[in-house]
């Protein structure tokens, strides 16, 4: 099972540039092979709540989600407690950490384009490592820079 990461979720849902590659991902991979958690749902919401397309969030989640067999996944207290701890051993974001926890409870494979998780013991795949074609020029598409900030004085 794979567990896709909210970067890969919005690289397709923002028509980004590797899209298609997520698109053919997403078609040759059935869906009940893949997982999300509830925090990179959530992390999808906001970026695209940010970008005035709420409407996009309710067809992703009927679309793509609701009885397609895809699961999801959250953690418990305790395993928030370990995404601490994970943070400062790895060192990762929050996000970050939250994923690969969560995969790692799991015993999912991580697909994402972000690099952060190279430094890790599980790593990580992109759609296209899946796919089996050469990997992707960039590695961080530009909706890491589109999450919130906090901005505290």
């Amino acid at each position: 099972m794979l567990l896709v990461d909210a970067n890969v979720w919005l690289e397709l849902l923002l028509d980004q540039e590797h899209a298609a590659q997520v698109r053919d991902f997403l078609r040759a991979v059935p869906l009940s092979d893949l997982a999300i958690t509830d925090f990179a749902l959530h992390s999808v919401g906001v970026v695209l709540a940010r970008n005035k397309r709420d409407d996009l969030f309710v067809r992703f989640i009927s679309d793509l989600l609701v009885d397609t067999g895809v699961r999801y996944v959250s953690l418990d207290y305790a395993d928030l407690m370990a995404v601490t701890k994970t943070r400062e051993r790895l060192p990762l974001d929050f996000d970050d950490a939250y994923q690969y926890v969560a995969a790692e409870k799991h015993d999912l494979t991580l697909v994402s384009f972000d690099a952060d998780f190279d430094r890790t013991e599980r790593g990580r795949k992109t759609p296209a490592d899946i796919l089996g074609e050469p990997p992707v020029a960039r590695d961080k598409p530009s909706t890491k820079s589109a999450r919130p900030r906090s901005h505290k004085r």
